[in-house]
């Protein structure tokens, strides 16, 4: 665990400083982009990006995870075609998708050309920034197994948050002559990206490109091709839930790219949330294939407890700190009050972020184990609920209606996931430091709306924050509430000089 713990804790660092870089940006953007070309950016470039992403990785990314070890420890590094194939069919089935995209446009046009006409006048930029995704995701599998999450967190969450800052100030400073050069300034992002993690990696000498099918290929052929079926589909399925919501505002609801700019800017708020657990995944890809490999189960329950609970304290806590500081942060830092309606649509998708990060990294048991498939079946069981009630609740109750959808559906689907795990392996998350964490955050909340909810103003937006904080963190410490609360406060105590203080 302290490899998983080590890497985490680097990496949720920087995600964190990512995310405050991010901040930024969103204040930047919510004062400076009118909630239509927020919507844009935010809403459809990333929603639309992500499901090209899902259909143009034909479950590369799994087929990294599965079966890395097996090529590691059977093949010399020059004869590893693991990475070379999973590239090759990404780029073809990019390929299709462009393909596909240039034939579909009128229809696209049909449906999006009255609420939100903007999307389809930029309609081929989002290829470019699909494409980097794309070749990014991919990478990023391969270099989570060579042990170099912590670089993909640095790009991923803090480098394309720099390309955002560099962007948006150069149109505000004129350099970039209108939002038009920025739009399609912004296309080319992720690849910029990619390009940079594809030549670390060669640096590094994990990056070996061959197309000589090798023995393990012949060897698993069939079950690697089952796999990437089977989870190609299951991340179609998956993203298509996860990103439909942005999509379905801007077709149905009459304000369309305005209504999606403000949906966006709460989603990209809740998304403060689940900071840590991209990082967490990553750290836990290689030790949980490597302990189906060994068949190791316990090994498999202590990360999946300790995940769980680790993503449970940080997501309590951020729900409770933005939840309470909402309001006066929109209308203290400037923000176009339109975005005030974001309130309750924040509420609603923190609460489903707590829910998805509370249920630990049951995807990543899934995918590494020998029941993949049934990443398939559950994506199929949230699609089915989440395209038809995603579209009748923005139809009925406008912009909120995802979000309830959301809440919903992403609900059901965790607790099928984790019956699953728990009926075929024994292995469920939770412990009453669950229960205990869930107090401490609801009492923290309680206790940051007395004392502070009649007081608005920069001063009063620090001082929240800091008690709330404050009453969070040393609940946390105090109540022992993870196993990696000692390590980590022996840690900053070393780094105070304050390593002969007992340790909570």
């Amino acid at each position: 665990m302290s490899t998983i713990r080590r890497q985490s804790i680097i990496s949720s660092v920087i995600v964190y400083s990512g995310f405050a870089l991010g901040a930024v940006n969103t204040l930047l953007y919510g004062r400076g982009l009118a909630p239509d070309e927020y919507g844009l950016i935010t809403g459809i470039f990333i929603s639309v990006g992500n499901i090209m992403f899902a259909v143009a990785n034909p479950g590369a990314v799994a087929y990294i995870s599965k079966f890395y070890p097996y090529y590691h420890d059977h093949l010399p590094a020059r004869e590893n075609d693991l990475i070379s194939r999973a590239l090759f069919f990404s780029l073809v089935c990019f390929a299709l998708v462009t393909l596909g995209g240039i034939v579909f446009k009128p229809l696209i046009i049909r449906k999006f050309g009255h609420n939100s006409a903007e999307l389809v006048h930029y309609y081929y930029w989002i290829f470019p920034f699909a494409l980097g995704l794309t070749l990014f995701s991919v990478l990023e599998a391969y270099a989570w197994q060579v042990k170099a999450s912590v670089v993909t967190s640095y790009l991923r969450e803090f480098q394309w948050r720099v390309f955002n800052l560099v962007l948006i100030v150069l149109l505000f400073l004129g350099v970039l002559t209108n939002f038009s050069v920025f739009v399609k300034s912004y296309a080319f992002t992720y690849l910029l990206l990619a390009l940079i993690l594809f030549f670390y990696l060669y640096s590094k000498g994990h990056l070996h490109l061959t197309f000589s099918v090798s023995r393990v290929t012949k060897k698993f052929r069939r079950k690697i091709r089952a796999l990437m079926l089977l989870t190609w589909s299951g991340a179609v399925l998956f993203n298509l839930s996860f990103f439909f919501a942005a999509i379905v505002i801007a077709a149905v609801v009459p304000a369309g790219l305005t209504a999606v700019g403000i949906f966006a800017l709460a989603q990209n708020i809740a998304s403060f949330i689940q900071a840590p657990q991209r990082a967490i995944a990553a750290a836990s890809l290689g030790p949980l294939s490597r302990a189906w490999k060994d068949k190791d189960i316990g090994r498999i329950q202590r990360i999946y407890s300790r995940s769980s609970i680790n993503q449970v304290i940080f997501s309590v806590g951020m729900f409770v700190l933005i939840a309470l500081n909402f309001r006066d942060g929109i209308l203290t830092l400037g923000f176009k009050q339109d975005y005030l309606a974001g309130l309750p649509i924040f509420l609603i998708i923190g609460l489903t972020r707590i829910v998805d990060m509370g249920t630990g990294v049951n995807t990543q048991i899934i995918v590494t184990s020998v029941y993949w498939r049934f990443e398939f079946i559950s994506g199929m069981i949230l699609m089915t609920l989440t395209i038809p009630l995603n579209y009748l609740l923005a139809r009925q109750m406008g912009v909120v209606g995802p979000a309830i959808a959301d809440l919903v559906t992403f609900s059901v689907y965790n607790a099928i996931r984790g019956i699953f795990l728990y009926r075929r392996f024994n292995l469920q998350p939770f412990n009453r430091n669950t229960i205990y964490t869930l107090l401490l955050g609801a009492g923290t909340f309680a206790s940051g709306y007395w004392l502070f909810h009649r007081h608005q103003g920069f001063i009063w937006l620090v001082l929240r924050s800091t008690a709330v904080i404050v009453l969070y963190v040393a609940g946390v410490v105090l109540l022992r509430l993870s196993d990696d609360i000692g390590p980590v406060w022996n840690t900053v105590k070393k780094r105070l000089g304050l390593a002969g203080t007992r340790t909570p």
